[in-house]
């Protein structure tokens, strides 16, 4: 069981990754914006960081590029889950830090196989 943060602002998605994240034994830490989550890695250290690109106020990019940077949560790999789907978004969030990028919607069954190899 590992602690995934998912930042996200869709509640939708929020819901339903959460629901995904704790029925493969995960437990789930969540924010609706890059700021809260930002705080959140800090204070928890979770084991992986689901996030999303468009986001209020700091975006996705934005958020994952702090979090690499950042000496204390440099170590959490970041998984973007996105909406945009351009070559070159999935290139710069690549270049902001994460380690993947999966495009929304994604299939619950390669979501979870990939979130299982990166914290084991």
């Amino acid at each position: 069981m590992a602690t995934i943060l998912l930042i996200g602002d869709s509640p939708t998605d929020r819901a339903v990754f959460t629901q995904w994240l704790e029925r493969a034994g995960h437990q789930v830490l969540a924010a609706d914006n890059a700021e809260d989550g930002l705080k959140l890695a800090r204070e928890h250290h979770p084991c992986l960081v689901l996030m999303d690109v468009v986001l209020p106020g700091m975006s996705g990019f934005q958020a994952t590029r702090a979090l690499a940077r950042d000496e204390a949560t440099r170590q959490i790999p970041v998984l973007i889950v996105s909406t945009k789907n351009m070559e070159t978004d999935k290139a710069w969030g690549l270049r902001q830090g994460a380690v993947d990028y999966i495009v929304k919607p994604p299939r619950e069954e390669d979501l979870i196989a990939r979130i299982n190899q990166l914290v084991n």
